[in-house]
This record gives structure tokens, C-alpha cells and sequence, in this order.
């Protein structure tokens, strides 16, 4: 198994006021500078442990691509340095290495050697290749007239037709169709099976929070926060609303979870409370059981809208179901402080069995982006069981009904 430590590391680029300016530095007996240093990385700490997962996220930008290419090599370093064990097969920018008027036959053997493999090992790999890549007669055809998928299912292919001791994965499978990128992360999870160390950069919540044990977020060039996924997705998903007033607060608890609380609190919320059709506060629900989510909310400054959502989410903090009152058409207006509001909203339980967590939302418009009023993760916490129904599999319940006969 890999790892990879990555110490102070910084990255660069020279700025010159003036095209003149490079070539008076380079003149220059006296060694004088004349440009300025424009950081993109800076101070990046972090290790991966053998066979660890670790996600990085951030805004585009922030230098998660460049944080790659530091750790695979393509780029060196201004400052720092990393350390590899363990063979890496990297998946940076897409179609990197591949020469467009040879064919994808002639690029794999190419990427193949770049990778460390013999012409022979590329040959009895070759197959292998072409079935996974499911691009056809294609894999013939000069890589010119490849669509960006078709790229991206080659060099996904070669990248990891032998299991790497780390795999190196950038945003290069959010090109693919939504059949081959679901093939892609599957061999990605049997690969961590096996042991294999991944470092992935990806916008994708689910996947990064399905496959990783940790996170980074990138912010500006440096490491802004360090985490379980969940935690950093919640907290990513508060600093990209535009108000600059706004507040973001995370506290542990007790069950090791950590909760989230962003906004401006021009408006706050009360009380949560989850009830059955008794008007009971609950904890424990029967799959398919009708419950109440009541939110209680104070105005504490005038606001022109506001709209209350809510947000179920599974164990592993992926999105179940959510909606709010905008979409379903109670949007209110013209609001004043003090005033005091109670949103009731009922549904059915139609879950799987396990533990569920309800984010809460007070925002201006149909989403929290353009002005976030609160918003509070892990703001309940319930557990659903299966009491009465036919033993089934998965985060939703529906009823089925089945026929048989003969022929």
C-alpha cells in the first residue's frame, strides 16, 4: 500500500510588470528581482495514510489542481516537498500526454510506457483495455476526433488497468456519461477493497463522501479546514453563500457528529421538533409512517422574502430528500422583526431502515446561495425501523406489488 506526505509545500508564479522585465532580471550581474511572486499554494500540510481516502474540495481556483500536479510531479514546487511510496497512476487533466493524430491504440501504449509498463505488458493488457474503455472501433481512430468522454474513458482505463498503490483522481470524470462514471467509481471502491490509496478531487458531494474517510478544503491557495467529509461539505456548502456578513459555527457532539450553523440571522429558528399524527414528539419511525416536521421561526430584522426548507440526509451525510417553501409555492414577504412564524411540513417515512439527520434552511430565495438567513446541519437527528413492512434493501421504501404466472 502508498502513502504520500506532503510537507510546506508552496507554489509561485513570477509576475513581471512588463514584457521587458524578464529579460533586465536575467541581464541584471547585480541578481536584482523584478517581478512579484503570486502565491497559488502555500503551507500545505497534510499525510495519506495506506490505503486512506482523502477528498479535496473547494471553489475553482483555489488551487486543488495545482496541489495535484505538485503531487504527482508534473509541476515542481516553490517551497516544500512531498513524499511517494508506492506506484501512482495519476488521472489529472483530461487527455494529458495523449497525442491527437495517433490513434487511441498508439496513446495507450504511449501512456502505458509513460506509467512504467513494457510494450509487452501493454499488449496483454490491451484487451482489458478496450473492454473497459467501450469505445469500439474508435480505439483505431486518431484521438482527434474523440469526444471528451471517449478520452476520458481511455485514459481512466489505462490509468488503472493494474491496481496502483495510490491513485491519483482530478475532476476528469465529471466529463463522462453518467453510465461510465458509475463504472469508474466502482472499480475505484474495489480498488480501496484491496488497499489501494486514493487522493481524489471532485465537486461531486456523494461520491466524495461515499468513498472518503477524510477531507480537505482548499481555500485561497492553503488548507482551510480538515475533516470527515460530511462536516466540510457542510461547512463548504455555508462560505459559498454571497453575504459577507454571514457567520459560520461548527460544534462537536456528543455522538461525534459535528454540526454546521451559518447565516446573518436576520431570521432564526426556534425549535425543531419531529411528531407523529398523535402530534407526539418522536425519535424512533416505522418505515412508511406519516410524520410532521414542525420549524418555528423568528424574524429578527425586516426581510423582503423568506423561504424554509429542510434536508434529510443518511448515516454517511448523502442527500435523501429536501424541499422548502418556495417550491412549494408558501413563499412570504415583506416580513418584521418579532414577528413569529410556525412551518408544519408532513410526509411519509418512505426510508430505509437506519439513522437520518434534518438540516434546516432560512434563506431569501429558492436557494441559500444568494442570501443565507440560517442554516443549522444536524439539526435533528431520528432513527427509522421497519415494523410492518416486507423485508426490503436501501434508503427508500415504495410498495411493491408483484405478479407471477406461467407461459
Amino acid at each position: 500500500m502508498g502513502s504520500i506526505v506532503v510537507t510546506n509545500l508552496g507554489k509561485a508564479y513570477k509576475q513581471y510588470p512588463s514584457r521587458w522585465s524578464r529579460l533586465l532580471e536575467w541581464l541584471d550581474p547585480r541578481g536584482k528581482s523584478r517581478h512579484n511572486s503570486h502565491w497559488v499554494l502555500q503551507d500545505i500540510n497534510f499525510t495519506v495514510n495506506p490505503g486512506e481516502a482523502v477528498g479535496i474540495i473547494g471553489i475553482n481556483g483555489a488551487g486543488k489542481s495545482t496541489l495535484l500536479k505538485l503531487i504527482t510531479g508534473t509541476t515542481q514546487p516553490t517551497t516544500g516537498s512531498v513524499q511517494i511510496n508506492g506506484r501512482v497512476a495519476a488521472l489529472l487533466e483530461l487527455g494529458m500526454g495523449f497525442h491527437p493524430d495517433f490513434t487511441g491504440r498508439q496513446n495507450v501504449y504511449m501512456a502505458g510506457q509513460l506509467l512504467g509498463y513494457s510494450v509487452e505488458e501493454v499488449s496483454t493488457l490491451m484487451p482489458e483495455i478496450e473492454a473497459f474503455a467501450e469505445i469500439g472501433e474508435y480505439i483505431d481512430q486518431p484521438v482527434r476526433v474523440y469526444s471528451s468522454g471517449m478520452q476520458m474513458r481511455v485514459a481512466f482505463s489505462v490509468a488503472t488497468a493494474i491496481r496502483p498503490d495510490i491513485l491519483i483522481v482530478d475532476e476528469a470524470l465529471s466529463v463522462g456519461d453518467a453510465y461510465f462514471q458509475h463504472k469508474s467509481f466502482e472499480r475505484i471502491r474495489a480498488f480501496r477493497e484491496k488497499g489501494t490509496t486514493l487522493l481524489i478531487v471532485s465537486h461531486d458531494k456523494g461520491a466524495i463522501q461515499s468513498i472518503c474517510d477524510r477531507a480537505l478544503l482548499l481555500s485561497n491557495g492553503k488548507i482551510l479546514l480538515e475533516g470527515k467529509p460530511e462536516s466540510i461539505f457542510d461547512y463548504y456548502n455555508a462560505a459559498i453563500a454571497s453575504d459577507s456578513n454571514k457567520q459560520i459555527i461548527q460544534t462537536s457532539n456528543i455522538n461525534g457528529t459535528v454540526s454546521t450553523v451559518s447565516g446573518n440571522r436576520k431570521a432564526r429558528i426556534l425549535s425543531i421538533s419531529l411528531r407523529n399524527t398523535n402530534n407526539e414528539e418522536v425519535e424512533v419511525i416505522g418505515v412508511g409512517e406519516e410524520i410532521i416536521l414542525e420549524i418555528l421561526v423568528e424574524i429578527t430584522a425586516s426581510i423582503e422574502n423568506l423561504v424554509v426548507g429542510f434536508l434529510i440526509k443518511d448515516r454517511l451525510g448523502q442527500e435523501i430528500f429536501g424541499t422548502n417553501s418556495y417550491h412549494l409555492d408558501k413563499l412570504l414577504s415583506n416580513l418584521h422583526s418579532e414577528e413569529i412564524i410556525s412551518y408544519r411540513y408532513s410526509l411519509n417515512a418512505n426510508f430505509g431502515s437506519g439513522t437520518y439527520s434534518i438540516a434546516a434552511a432560512l434563506h431569501k430565495t429558492e436557494s441559500h446561495l444568494s442570501e443565507n438567513y440560517e442554516w443549522i446541519d444536524m439539526a435533528k437527528i431520528f432513527q427509522i425501523v421497519n415494523l410492518n413492512r416486507k423485508h426490503f434493501i436501501g434508503v427508500a421504501w415504495s410498495e411493491p406489488k408483484l405478479e407471477v404466472s406461467y407461459e
